[in-house]
């Protein structure tokens, strides 16, 4: 595969009339990482993509592989010059070439001796555990195998970056966590710079070194995977990476614990203890603090698997069972506590619904936001 040492996209933005897809994109990409894009739909998630790959003029911006730029908005390394590779949602098959065909069609238009082609060839196949299907049609294949050959199509190339966009979405769900083994070890294999778009949570984790998270256009928060799971930068990211009980109330105190800050959240009905890990001059802590003083509304967020059933010490509340999901191990329990506050929960041990359960916050695993919008 084909290198280079920096890959720098800075200030990159897309317009479509009034409207802006992207705004400011800036990312280094480090060699031989896979980041992942993650949103929603409409997020800007494959605008970025067809920015970078140079299918999609930018407005404004600059994007440039060590000390080239190729593609400033007004002057651009065409396509198919950038020496990238592409995996499509839709595969992009020839449905009249036999996979071989389809996997040397790229290698043919840049007239490599025949001999050339067809090793390469066979060892993209390889790559992709598709020996023997050589002599195959896309309409003789599943969707799983028609996705390692629009794979080894790209690979074949040796692309310096590979791009794929959503390229499980339209595989059945167990097919797509085996294709999604086969891509991190692939990826391992290889070490091709990799940028994959997806809006599932669940694949950005398994298989990035990190996450990129959009909406409406702009990034929200760039991160390992741990960090943007355990550490989302504002109210959206948590939402979306599975912070399914976000409450509104407002700080009526807070004093110095430890390392960080305890906090008593007024909530419809009960009062919430959370205890902040925030260092010195951190801009989540300052913007906290200054909701105290004016006295205005935070949010705060838990995930439903560290709610507790039962437990002693704080947090602990009553609640109504409205709703019960058997999920196999867990099941899925709603309920109500205070006047009306819901609370999401994943208990191991069965709920009867339209019953009474106390449950426990735990004050460590929750999160204060002072901005209940995306940042």
């Amino acid at each position: 595969m084909k290198d280079f040492s920096r890959f720098t996209i800075s200030e990159v933005t897309k317009r479509f009339g009034e409207r802006t897809a992207l705004a400011g994109l800036s990312l280094e990409l480090r060699r031989g990482e896979f980041v992942t894009f993650l949103g929603p739909s409409g997020c800007g998630k494959s605008t970025a993509l067809g920015c970078i790959a140079g299918l999609v003029p930018i407005t404004s911006g600059k994007i440039s592989i060590d000390d080239e730029c190729i593609d400033d908005g007004r002057t651009k390394v065409p396509p198919e010059r950038r020496e990238f590779g592409m995996v499509f949602q839709n595969y992009a098959l020839f449905p009249h070439l036999s996979v071989a065909n389809n996997v040397a069609f790229g290698l043919k238009l840049r007239k490599l001796a025949k001999e050339a082609v067809a090793q390469r060839v066979d060892a993209a196949l390889k790559l992709v555990h598709l020996d023997g299907y050589a002599d195959k049609f896309p309409a003789q294949m599943s969707g799983g195998e028609q996705q390692r050959v629009a794979i080894a199509r790209c690979i074949v190339l040796e692309p310096r970056l590979l791009m794929l966009d959503e390229p499980l979405s339209n595989l059945d769900a167990k097919l797509r966590i085996e294709m999604r083994y086969e891509l991190k070890a692939l990826h391992e294999r290889l070490h091709v710079t990799t940028i994959y778009v997806t809006h599932d949570q669940q694949e950005a984790l398994a298989l990035s070194d990190r996450i990129v998270v959009m909406q409406t256009g702009r990034v929200q928060q760039i991160g390992t995977p741990e960090e943007v799971y355990a550490s989302p930068a504002n109210l959206f990211v948590a939402d979306f990476m599975g912070f399914k009980n976000i409450w509104t109330g407002r700080v009526e105190s807070a004093r110095e614990s430890g390392d960080g800050i305890e906090y008593s959240v007024a909530l419809d009905g009960f009062t919430l203890k959370v205890r902040g890990a925030y260092r010195e001059g951190d801009r989540r802590r300052a913007a906290i603090m200054r909701r105290l003083n004016d006295r205005r509304e935070v949010w705060t967020a838990i995930r439903p698997e560290d709610v507790q059933l039962g437990g002693q010490g704080d947090n602990v509340v009553r609640a109504k069972v409205v709703q019960v999901e058997y999920q196999g191990q867990v099941s899925q329990v709603t309920a109500v506590a205070g006047r009306d506050t819901r609370i999401d929960l994943r208990p191991s041990a069965p709920v009867a619904s339209g019953g009474t359960i106390e449950v426990r916050i735990p004050p460590e695993k929750v999160l204060v936001f002072a901005d209940g919008e995306a940042g």
